[in-house]
């Protein structure tokens, strides 16, 4: 009885060294596991960071493309990380890699819209069709990009009024960006009466535009630019009331609405001025009175 309790002691003390080291093994493999997941985390947001404020520094580089980066540098960071722990711990990551294809390939099914839009996200960050900041016009919604994420794009109307666009619909929608080229041309049509001198009403176009091509008094330059076109004044229609002229001058595109409105209201004091007639829709009633047998 002695020697085969000796023996039973001698196993159980063998069996608790064994758990002891199994312990002491997994314990510093958790430790170091949690240690990888956390500098991984403080890496990958400390390259998030950085590549933000070197777009910042940078005029030449996208904000949305940076931003766009740094998410995914300190995403793919951090999954490696996680690879790396579940390896210290001892985790077939190979099958475990299979069984998140799978669950994936699921959730995918069931989120097929969600994905469409993550996916027109990503491609609308890296063809950039517009910019944020940009004033564009997406099926029929008009406003200025104030954010293009991942899944969706961020409008502001001009009364500031936010308006939020699945990416899906924004990346199969027509698209169309006032800001993408810095000259815009000003089109707009003057109407004078048939009794009106022509002669005397395309030299009071003409005095408006010159006016507004001439320097400023401060040493700025005129609104209305000679490049990509001279400015163009000519008759283009004959009315059922009126001889219509057009007017086309090219300007900034941050200049377009304020020249628009201001020549509209140049060229009417200016015919006010010379006795250039603008025609008005007028209707003439014929009344016939029956009289009475």
């Amino acid at each position: 009885m002695g020697e085969k309790g000796a023996l039973t002691a001698q196993a159980a003390a063998d069996y608790a060294n064994l758990i002891m080291s199994w312990a002491v093994g997994f314990g510093l493999s958790l430790a170091g596991a949690i240690v990888t997941v956390v500098i991984a985390y403080w890496v990958a947001g400390w390259v998030r960071r950085a590549i933000v404020r070197r777009a910042e520094r940078d005029p030449r580089f996208d904000q949305t493309l940076a931003g766009f980066f740094g998410s995914v540098a300190s995403w793919a960071i951090v999954a490696l990380a996680g690879v790396a722990a579940l390896n210290m711990l001892g985790v077939q990551t190979a099958s475990l890699i299979a069984l998140i294809g799978a669950a994936g390939l699921a959730v995918g099914l069931a989120l097929q819209g969600t994905l469409s839009n993550l996916a027109a996200g990503v491609m609308l960050i890296l063809f950039r069709p517009f910019k944020v900041g940009h004033y564009v016009d997406i099926a029929g919604r008009a406003g200025t990009v104030k954010q293009i994420g991942l899944f969706t794009t961020e409008l502001a109307t001009v009364d500031n009024v936010q308006i939020i666009l699945p990416n899906g619909s924004v990346w199969g929608a027509p698209i169309t960006n006032y800001s993408a080229h810095g000259d815009r041309r000003v089109d707009l049509v003057f109407g004078v009466s048939y009794d009106s001198d022509l002669k005397t009403a395309e030299a009071a176009l003409r005095a408006v535009i010159e006016a507004e091509a001439a320097p400023k008094a401060d040493g700025a330059p005129g609104r209305v630019k000679d490049a990509p076109a001279a400015p163009f004044v000519a008759v283009t229609n004959l009315g059922d009331s009126s001889v219509d002229f057009t007017v086309r001058v090219w300007c900034a595109a941050a200049d377009y609405w304020p020249l628009r409105f201001a020549l509209i209201r140049a060229v009417k004091e200016r015919f006010d001025a010379d006795g250039v007639d603008i025609p008005f829709p007028t209707q003439t009633h014929l009344v016939r009175s029956e009289q009475s047998s």
